[in-house]
């Protein structure tokens, strides 16, 4: 079965058609950018670009980057205060006309990379994080998603954790390699102390450059980028509308 997969990003909003059975892309993924503001008419307009682009007419998972509960964006740092209360599976699906599924963009792409990576299986915790405009986290415990977590907005220091480690900082603060690598062995530190993960897996833009800042974190757990990059978004929303259409998840969000 083939999902269009849409990954809604703070920069861009990517998408393409995923083998849900085989896991992966089969097409390259079309990408616009994240209007400005992005209020939800705009964003709807990109979102239907892209379902044009691919002559589109099936059902559709979308990442979005708020928190979302019982299907209504109730948060969100990089979001348009317009997109409060808004029910969101409910708003793209009358507007796109096809069966639209919508869950937190780092829950659907560290569930895929969790899915998708055989060295993986068996870790009892794992963290994701996706370090671009903002911070997303997904915990995955013994193969299971426990959405919501929201670490982006956790208070860190005198702000939020994602003013400090998301890529969005380090360019605004024109770090260096070196000096983003060190603010983000700290943070880890102190999530690892929060949240006792096994393992941490970094994904968003800045995992692809993980070999330039490593070896300046120095956790007791191991930590590694992920492997999808930053497919696993795409991927992961399609699945998460697989899921529901296969009745394996309870909730349409």
């Amino acid at each position: 079965m083939r999902i269009l997969g849409i990954d809604i990003g703070g920069t861009g909003i990517k998408g393409g058609i995923v083998d849900v059975q085989a896991v992966r892309l089969v097409t390259e993924r079309y990408r616009v950018l994240t209007p400005i503001p992005a209020t939800p008419n705009k964003m709807l307009q990109s979102v239907k670009e892209i379902v044009a682009y691919h002559d589109w007419k099936g059902p559709i998972g979308i990442g979005f980057p708020g928190l979302i509960r019982s299907g209504i964006c109730i948060a969100g740092n990089n979001l348009d205060s317009s997109w409060m209360g808004i029910h969101l599976a409910e708003f793209f699906e009358e507007a796109l006309g096809v069966s639209t599924y919508v869950a937190n963009d780092a829950d659907v792409a560290g569930y895929a990379e969790v899915l998708c990576n055989a060295k993986l299986v068996g870790i009892p915790k794992i963290l994701f994080l996706t370090l671009g405009t903002g911070v997303g986290s997904a915990l995955i415990c013994n193969g299971k998603l426990s959405p919501g977590t929201e670490l982006g907005s956790l208070r860190y220091k005198k702000s939020i954790l994602e003013n400090y480690i998301s890529n969005r900082a380090r360019k605004e603060k024109h770090l260096s390699w070196k000096e983003y690598g060190k603010k983000l062995h700290q943070a880890l530190m102190y999530l690892i102390e929060i949240l006792s993960p096994d393992q941490i897996i970094l994904g968003g833009g800045v995992s692809k450059k993980l070999e330039k800042f490593q070896k300046y974190i120095r956790t007791p757990i191991p930590v590694s980028a992920a492997e999808l990059q930053n497919t696993a978004g795409t991927i992961g929303a399609a699945l998460y509308a697989y899921n529901n259409l296969s009745g394996l998840s309870s909730s349409k969000d």
